[in-house]
């Protein structure tokens, strides 16, 4: 994709043109003859981490969960965990619509993956999307993630309450989340797959665009930015997420750029959230992970980014899977959740309390 330079600022989010419209664009994989079916169930999830957030983003969210075929029958059963999280711009219903649920998490199990339990939280946000990060202006949804949604989901369904038990996935802004909460929690989780994450590199400033930041300038609320290009919008996002600001209201957040001027506070804040500028103070927790994997399609461009990670990880020596696949950002994400993301999981996570 080309790119007027006063982009680069929010090209974080999203290196592919039109990604709004391309989530409808999945290749599906074919029904599995004789798959049975799953139990979905909506809940609704206190974030106890969201409290008090500046931006008003609802503290209780939807989440939707997966119970595999057994669960109803097998009442002592208890099971492993996936918890998978959604791109920018879409919230969980729309995340099932992406990878196709629940059919493809019947068609893998119909093709023997172990039976999970597979939890969808919603994480959209005013201006789009929380990046799974820690901010006073959308709340802190990293530990809404790794805290308070596992303790929920542990409280009320029959799972393996164990990190080894737990696996994190996540593809584009939730490949992004899954990458940051996986360095910082391994605590709570035992096995990461992330699918082609957005925003992993720092950012530098480009070339003032005083129309971009006009139409930014006058965004009081969120009605005001319904009509914004989608790299505006999601400029919002990222600043909300990563350089909020309590004392600038009413969005409460700090742009970039201000009279035509690239902000380097701003920006360093920018990279301090960035996985390839902090991943080095983690390898001791990535280390302690049973498995790690890492995709991107060879069309997507996220691509360079995300071969930056799988390089570090190499370097560093820890042990992942790596694949560049053939599509675009989106086109596989339904085949890949089926075919490679939950068969990943079935392998890696502990059917049993106690397992190492």
């Amino acid at each position: 994709m080309r790119m007027n330079a006063g982009w680069l600022l929010v090209a974080p989010l999203m290196l592919t043109a039109g990604i709004s419209v391309a989530q409808v664009q999945t290749e599906v994989p074919a029904a599995v003859p004789g798959a049975k079916p799953v139990t979905v169930e909506r809940v609704k999830v206190h974030g106890e981490s969201l409290e008090g957030n500046l931006e008003g983003d609802a503290v209780d969210r939807d989440v939707i969960v997966f119970l595999p075929p057994s669960y109803q029958k097998d009442k002592h059963r208890r099971y492993p965990v996936i918890y998978a999280l959604h791109g920018y711009s879409i919230g969980a219903e729309q995340w099932t619509h992406e990878i196709h649920v629940p059919q493809t998490i019947e068609g893998a199990f119909a093709q023997g993956a172990k039976e999970m339990i597979v939890v969808l939280p919603d994480s959209k946000t005013a201006f789009g999307g929380s990046m799974y990060s820690s901010s006073v202006t959308v709340g802190d949804f990293e530990q809404f993630i790794a805290r308070d949604l596992v303790s929920y989901i542990d409280a009320h369904y029959r799972t393996i309450p164990d990190r080894a038990s737990r696996g994190l996935a996540g593809h584009s802004m939730g490949g992004y989340g899954a990458t940051r909460i996986s360095m910082k929690h391994p605590d709570v989780f035992g096995a990461v797959y992330i699918m082609s994450p957005c925003c992993l590199g720092p950012r530098a400033a480009g070339q003032a665009n005083p129309e971009l930041e006009k139409s930014l300038e006058a965004v009081k609320t969120p009605a005001d930015a319904a009509n914004l290009p989608f790299f505006a919008k999601a400029q919002l996002a990222t600043a909300a997420a990563w350089s909020p600001d309590p004392n600038n209201p009413p969005l409460y957040l700090d742009l970039p750029m201000k009279d035509g001027t690239a902000q380097a506070e701003v920006l360093a804040r920018w990279t301090a959230n960035a996985p390839l500028a902090f991943i080095d103070q983690y390898i001791d927790n990535l280390r302690q992970y049973r498995a790690i994997s890492i995709d991107v399609g060879d069309q997507d461009g996220l691509r360079t980014d995300t071969q930056k990670l799988h390089e570090i990880l190499d370097r560093y020596g820890i042990k992942h899977g790596f694949e560049i696949y053939h599509g675009t950002h989106t086109s596989a994400v339904a085949d890949r959740f089926q075919n490679h993301v939950m068969p990943f999981f079935s392998e890696h996570l502990c059917q049993t309390n106690g397992c190492k």
